[in-house]
Formats: structure tokens, C-alpha cells, sequence
């Protein structure tokens, strides 16, 4: 699913709400949720699943076009884990 796509089933499942809104919603709720993963935090949705972010040590890697020896430097990237409930629904068959 991308963007666009879940601001339509946003407003074929609230009809009260302006396109506008429900816009500013979902940009809000993302604005938080990277807010919050730059600041060091941590988000939980209870059932879906936890946004956090994980350090990379430096490291040599590799240009693949190349294969000359770059150095990467350290950083932080985005982790989700999913919650119970989600694993229940992915592999409920």
C-alpha cells in the first residue's frame, strides 16, 4: 500500500472527513512517528507493532560497480518489530 492509497481507504471509511483532513491525519501520524524515532524514542501501537531505531557500528564496504573498499560511516536506521496480534494475522491460514 502506498500513501495515496491508504488516503483513500481513509476516506471511503470516513465519510465525514474532508480530503484535507484526513491528509493533514495521516501527515501528522507520520511526522510523530519520525519525530520521536530522531529524538531516540520509541513507538508502540499496541497490536500492530514497535518503530525503533538500532546503531550501526562503522564498517569497510564495498562499491558493488566498482568493488573498491568504502569506509561507511556509523549510523542509526529504523527497526520495526511486530506485535503479537500482526504475527497472528500473517500466519493465520
Amino acid at each position: 500500500m502506498i500513501r495515496s492509497e491508504l488516503l483513500q481507504a481513509l476516506a471511503k471509511n470516513c465519510p465525514g472527513m474532508r480530503s484535507e483532513e484526513i491528509e493533514r491525519v495521516v501527515d501528522v501520524f507520520f511526522d510523530e512517528i519520525a519525530r520521536r524515532l530522531a529524538d531516540g524514542g520509541r513507538v508502540e501501537l499496541r497490536g500492530f507493532g514497535a518503530f525503533s531505531t538500532r546503531e550501526r557500528n562503522a564498517r569497510k564496504g564495498r562499491n558493488p560497480r566498482t568493488g573498491e573498499t568504502v569506509e561507511v560511516a556509523e549510523k542509526r536506521v529504523p527497526y520495526f518489530k511486530p506485535g503479537k496480534e500482526m504475527r497472528q494475522r500473517l500466519n493465520s491460514e
